[in-house]
């Protein structure tokens, strides 16, 4: 009998994939990390989960008591030093460095699907597969091993998921890939493990960012396109590529967050019209159904998780890409992760590095 460790986070996925990969004749066994550390100095009036939170001792208690309800162990990994070292300080250092990371795709190479499969190895704890709630499908294509898009569009995760290895891939099951989330609710409620009203916890971090980035206040000037000052603001970090409200500047029509200058302490605002580009240039690929770049591919791609896909030309630059888009996309954002698809299949991704116009 092939054993399954489940990442269990106390929510309705995971839950329903430990449930129905028992049923399914595997010997499974739940484990939930412990991100937050202690003495972290955060806002004591969050109420709202997220994946780093000091709440997740709600989140542990509430895994343990699922996996007595499917009758399987439950197992508790400190992960919060080492997550501390790669997502929260990769997010530091690229949004002070006037960039829009994306923590999921960090956290989930390095941290769910890399080192806490690790530490429940190091911790004695032996199993053949690792599993999450995650709505993909893992498929074998072209030789390789690769995500593909879940049934359930709305809730498909395969954008978050491109820079997991072929060796790790190799041991992960996505129970819910065919599953639609309307389907899994309910389970999830027939099972007793959640009230129908049940939340889901989609954020990375539900408080104010700038508790985590610990940057104080810094006055700097809004300017437009032309460096003309339209006004002023406490920290260029405080604000992301595209963002309309909040700007607290009158217009003769809507101005939106076009660059931010990290060195100039400047947020650099624009028109519609302006947010629109056609290419980028993208590095830091990692291969997943490709196992590297031809000189000049046609692909459709996504620029941030909840984009639609969208037709483009690759063109292989040494080991990065130049992306030329059919059509003008609305504010890429550096920082943020490009990932091509074939027929749904993902075929590599990489950190957009440039906007070039």
């Amino acid at each position: 009998m092939k054993k399954v460790l489940v990442g269990m986070s106390g929510g309705i996925d995971s839950s329903v994939s430990a449930y129905l990969l028992k049923n399914l004749g595997y010997e499974v066994e739940g484990v939930t990390m412990k991100l937050f550390k202690e003495g972290q100095a955060l806002a004591p009036n969050i109420t709202k989960d997220a994946c780093f939170s000091p709440n997740e001792v709600h989140d542990i208690e509430k895994s343990k008591e699922i996996c007595e309800k499917i009758g399987i162990k439950h197992h508790v990994l400190d992960l919060s030093s080492v997550y501390e070292s790669y997502v929260l300080k990769n997010f530091r250092d690229e949004y002070m460095n006037a960039r829009t990371p994306n923590p999921c795709v960090i956290c989930n190479q390095k941290i769910k699907f890399g080192a806490l499969m690790d530490y429940a190895r190091e911790s004695g704890i032996e199993f053949d597969y690792f599993a999450t709630g995650h709505y993909a499908e893992i498929v074998y294509a072209f030789s390789r091993y690769a995500i593909k898009r879940a049934k359930d569009l709305l809730k498909d995760q395969s954008y978050f998921l491109y820079r997991l290895s072929q060796e790790q891939l190799s041991h992960i099951l996505f129970p819910l890939a065919s599953f639609t989330k309307k389907e899994v609710r309910t389970i999830d409620v027939n099972m007793g493990f959640h009230s129908a009203n049940q939340e889901e916890s989609m954020d990375f971090y539900s408080g104010d960012y700038n508790e985590l980035l610990k940057a104080g206040e810094r006055a700097g000037n809004i300017v437009d396109t032309n460096g003309r000052v339209l006004g002023e603001h406490k920290g260029f970090w405080n604000y992301t590529i595209g963002q309309r409200k909040g700007l607290g500047i009158g217009y003769k029509e809507p101005l939106y967050v076009i660059a931010l200058d990290s060195v100039k302490n400047e947020v650099v605002v624009g028109t519609k019209n302006e947010t629109y580009n056609s290419k980028i240039l993208v590095s830091n690929i990692s291969y997943m159904a490709l196992d590297s770049l031809k000189d000049e591919m046609n692909v459709s791609a996504k620029i941030r998780s909840t984009s639609p896909l969208i037709s483009c030309k690759v063109f292989k630059k040494d080991k990065k890409a130049l992306v030329e888009f059919d059509m003008k996309v609305s504010s890429p954002a550096c920082g943020q992760s490009f990932v091509a698809y074939k027929d749904d299949i993902v075929l590599f991704g990489g950190i957009i590095e440039e906007v070039l116009g």
